[in-house]
């Protein structure tokens, strides 16, 4: 008879534990379920071991849509990218928003954007888009590059991510020409 009631109140345990959907739903929405949220995040990129590039923001949001996932970048980033040791920063690049598409490898940075390359030049502008699996970093946005004898501007801008071989399309500004210090009398 003890063995009856003991299998009684177990039945009746199991069944007062279950949930009404309806009320778990009303504990959650449904954007809250589909993004984490992390502060004070420095994600290190490698490959082989090897440091390739360093990122640091305050707030990070992950949208987990499973066809589009995507990283956010409400209050801005930095990116440090590391020389082919891993160690030493070769150049820098600021936004004060930006996103990660995950699925096709691209970051869009925008508002404030400045990269500073480690050979004294500066990029300006207020978009990038960087394709991660091409090395290539391009806007057709206005540009300033500035650099210590000259400053550059234009609309549109294309580079390998170390901002070593670079162009800019439309140019104008004050560009210093090696061959007018030849012709001075």
């Amino acid at each position: 008879m003890r063995e009856f009631f003991s299998v009684i109140l177990c039945v009746a345990l199991f069944a007062a534990c279950e949930n009404d959907i309806n009320e778990v739903n009303k504990l959650f929405s449904k954007d809250e379920t589909l993004v984490e949220t992390a502060t004070g995040v420095e994600m290190l990129y490698s490959d082989s071991a090897v440091l390739k590039l360093r990122i640091l923001t305050p707030k990070l949001l992950r949208h987990l849509d499973k066809r589009d996932p995507m990283q956010e970048f409400p209050e801005g980033l930095q990116i440090e990218f590391y020389d082919n040791n891993g160690d030493k920063a070769t150049s820098r690049l600021s936004a004060n928003y930006a996103q990660k598409f995950e699925n096709d490898n691209k970051f869009i940075v925008r508002d404030s954007v400045i990269w500073n390359g480690g050979n004294g030049e500066r990029l300006e502008t207020e978009e990038l888009i960087w394709e991660e699996e091409n090395d290539k970093v391009h806007t057709n946005k206005f540009v300033i590059v500035r650099r210590p004898d000259e400053i550059i501007y234009g609309h549109g801008f294309e580079s390998n991510q170390k901002f070593t071989q670079w162009r800019i399309r439309a140019i104008e500004g004050r560009i210093k020409n090696k061959l007018s210090d030849d012709f001075k009398n």
